[in-house]
């Protein structure tokens, strides 16, 4: 190993080791993506419910289950007596509905036989709505702050204040022959209801627009640990099936090079990597290139071929071949550049030629006129060959 070779290593390892103690020292920024996943333990996780859901459910029983609703209701299902093998309360935190229609239906064919689901998100499927005959809607505002209250006489003096992550979607149409108002939110002296009960078939539906209420930044918040709590009381005691994310971007696969490129540190390490090793073979390549030996092209040797050719046939005194020789390679020329039939050598033909080429059309009949004439005179002289020549020449 050469001593340059040495000192572009040795600056190499340097930058990493730097940008390492670098990278080390700052602080990480916070990660505010609402993932609602049980292993995130970001602000908009769900890591401390996940901990605390014993508490949280007290003498309930908690099962999670981290596949599609349709995946896991449908092999549960009896098509002999039309019931499920479970009974119980179906709960889902998220930001946005997830629902296929697969999942969509077998949930509202779960409750419709007597169970219960639990849904807090920001908006829901519009089948589902107007299956309930309710719809939801949004309230933009200047305000950073939302205030939180529930309908039962229990907590009525109990006022939570969110901010981050609070949702502005409201229920601004229920059914109000069956649908139940349990929470309202506040903002801008605005009140709307974002928390309902609403019958369905045998069960019921739990439908609520702030499922920033679950995560780890208002648990941990004492002030505002309990409206989770209160809000989860509503539901009915038994079995809780409640379908988990455990952690965010879990379709993603966990390649090592995948992590090494979600890191600051590691993927800028990475690309220094690629840049140095780029730079160190083009010039470790530009330097130990052998030489290129230069070879001579091959010479044209068509035109001494054919003087060759040429002065066989004027030795053998062969006037008349020479002349067919020439004609042929006129016409075939005429043929392959311009397109033209050449079979019959007639006015038609010669207005052709005129046009293709831009050529005098004296000469163009000219050189007809003595292919003609040779063609009807066998015995021919040097004299010929020079004239027909010289005609084609000129189309050339």
């Amino acid at each position: 190993m050469n001593r340059t070779l040495k000192i572009y290593i040795a600056f190499f390892v340097l930058i990493i080791i730097g940008i390492i103690v670098i990278d080390a020292n700052r602080s990480k920024p916070i990660d505010w993506s609402p993932t609602y996943a049980t292993k995130d333990k970001i602000p908009f996780g769900l890591h401390v419910f996940n901990e605390e859901s014993d508490t949280l459910f007290k003498g309930q029983k908690v099962e999670r289950f981290g596949s599609t609703l349709y995946e896991f209701l449908d092999p549960k299902y009896n098509f002999a007596d039309s019931t499920y093998s479970i009974k119980g309360n179906l709960l889902l935190v998220s930001e946005n509905n997830e629902f296929d229609e697969a999942s969509l239906n077998e949930l509202i064919w779960f409750v419709e036989h007597g169970n219960s689901a639990f849904l807090s998100m920001k908006d829901f499927p519009e089948q589902l709505m107007d299956t309930l005959h309710t719809d939801f809607g949004n309230q933009y505002s200047l305000s950073d702050s939302l205030y939180f209250n529930l309908t039962n006489d229990a907590f009525k003096h109990k006022n939570y204040t969110f901010k981050k992550g609070a949702s502005l979607s409201y229920f601004n149409k229920i059914d109000t022959l069956n649908a139940t108002v349990l929470g309202y939110q506040e903002i801008d002296t605005s009140k709307h209801v974002n928390f309902i009960k609403v019958p369905f078939g045998r069960g019921n539906f739990y439908l609520h627009t702030q499922p920033a209420a679950f995560s780890n930044y208002y648990l941990l918040n004492k002030s505002n640990a309990g409206y989770c709590a209160d809000i989860l009381s509503y539901i009915p005691k038994g079995t809780v099936y409640w379908q988990a994310k455990s952690f965010k971007n879990e379709e993603l696969s966990s390649s090592p090079m995948r992590y090494i490129l979600s890191q600051p540190a590691l993927k800028w390490a990475w690309y220094l990597f690629l840049i140095g090793m780029t730079t160190f073979i083009i010039f470790n390549v530009k330097r130990r290139q052998r030489i290129i030996p230069i070879k001579v092209p091959l010479q044209n040797t068509t035109v001494d071929f054919t003087k060759t050719i040429g002065n066989l046939y004027l030795q053998e005194g062969n006037h008349h071949l020479i002349i067919e020789k020439k004609i042929i390679y006129f016409l075939e020329k005429i043929r392959t550049d311009y397109l033209i039939d050449t079979f019959n050598l007639d006015e038609t033909f010669i207005n052709r030629l005129h046009q293709k080429t831009g050529k005098d059309k004296a000469d163009i009949e000219n050189v007809i006129r003595l292919i003609k004439r040779h063609r009807n005179n066998l015995p021919s002289t040097e004299k010929d060959v020079i004239e027909i020549s010289k005609a084609i020449d000129k189309l050339k």
